[in-house]
Parts: C-alpha cells; sequence; structure tokens
C-alpha cells in the first residue's frame, strides 16, 4: 500500500491586497463540462471555490488573471491528449460560472505552464505580484507546472486545496505533496484566506 507523505493544510493564510494576485488555471468547457474532451469530473466541484476566490480578489482590487489552453489545430500535445481546447471553440471557453470580467486579465497558452511562452512573468511584475493564489484545473499537471514557475521565480504560491481538481485522488494529493514539499507553496482552503491592505 503507497502512503502518500504528509503535508499541512493551513487554517489561516494572510496576504497583501497590494501584492498579490489571483490565477484560474484552465477553467474551460473542454476540462469543465461533461461534454468536452478532457472533462475531469472533479473539476465542477470546485466552481464555488474559486467564484469565492474571484469575489473576494476584485472586492480587494486584486488582479484576477485566466490562463487558457489555447492550441492550434495539429499542435503537438494531441499526441498525447487528443484535440482538445482548439483555439476559437467551445472547448477553449472558459465556463461560464466563470466568466472573465472586463477588468481581468486572459493568458492564452501552449503548454502546461502559465509562463512558458506567454506574458504572464512581466503581467505579475508589471502589477507588483510577489504573491499568487492558484487555482483550477488540473492540479498535477497545468496547476502544478504554473505553481513551480512561479516558486522558481520567487513569487509566494498559495494553493486552496479545495479550488483545484485532478483526475484522481492520487494525482490531487501528489501536486500537494510536490507543491508543499519542493516548492514551499502554502495549502490551504478558499475561506481560509484573509487580505490585508499592507
Amino acid at each position: 500500500m503507497l502512503e502518500v507523505p504528509p503535508y499541512d493544510v493551513e487554517d489561516n493564510v494572510h496576504i497583501r491586497a497590494d501584492t498579490s494576485a489571483l490565477i484560474v488555471v484552465d477553467m474551460q468547457n473542454d476540462f469543465v463540462d461533461p461534454r468536452g474532451s478532457l472533462y475531469v469530473p472533479r473539476a465542477r466541484g470546485t466552481i464555488p471555490a474559486i467564484r469565492r476566490l474571484i469575489d473576494l480578489a476584485r472586492a480587494h482590487k486584486l488582479p484576477v488573471i485566466y490562463t487558457q489552453d489555447w492550441h492550434p489545430p495539429g499542435d503537438p500535445e494531441f499526441g498525447v491528449w487528443g484535440t482538445h481546447a482548439l483555439g476559437g471553440t467551445w472547448g477553449a471557453e472558459i465556463v461560464p460560472e466563470l466568466s472573465p470580467g472586463p477588468e481581468d486579465l486572459v493568458v492564452r497558452k501552449l503548454r502546461y505552464d502559465g509562463f512558458f511562452g506567454t506574458t504572464l512573468e512581466q503581467d505579475l511584475h508589471d502589477r507588483g505580484v510577489h504573491a499568487v493564489m492558484i487555482t483550477g484545473t488540473v492540479s498535477n499537471i497545468c496547476v502544478l507546472h504554473t505553481a513551480g514557475s512561479a516558486a522558481l521565480r520567487g513569487i509566494r504560491v498559495i494553493v486552496p486545496v479545495d479550488a483545484v481538481s485532478a483526475i484522481t485522488e492520487f494525482d490531487q494529493h501528489a501536486a500537494f505533496r510536490q507543491i508543499a514539499f519542493l516548492y514551499r507553496g502554502a495549502l490551504t482552503r478558499s475561506d481560509a484566506i484573509r487580505v490585508s491592505q499592507a
């Protein structure tokens, strides 16, 4: 029997309004809607927690940034996962329950990592962001790679465990272990995050 190494889920996490941002990773129809080509059944259950954090961020004027998987026809990644998030299609659109507002930023990406080949690093720098709350799907793929890239850039990483989803329970725990142990990210819950003005 394989045992997951322990990790802590913090009861209280404080962030600063002037140096923090929320990242919503790939909450798109192909991953979240049952009709999607790469449906993650657990993803729909995270919508209320992500919605709570979007409302919290907007109330405190934190940047809300969405990553959007956005592939051209014949993308090499289709050899691994099949066709998904094809640019300009219904499957690539962010689910309506979490639609970006006019003040939000959408970063389109080709690969798992939200920083790879995108403007995300500069976008965070321009906004003075030193800490990110990362939500979305899939926990051990795009969430984990984006969290790792943020941490390697010296950005504090906070992952609410109720606001991310994986295909299997093993994958979920593996992602949490990596984020906490390898990247020193803070694991918490969406209702345990407090925002201060300074």
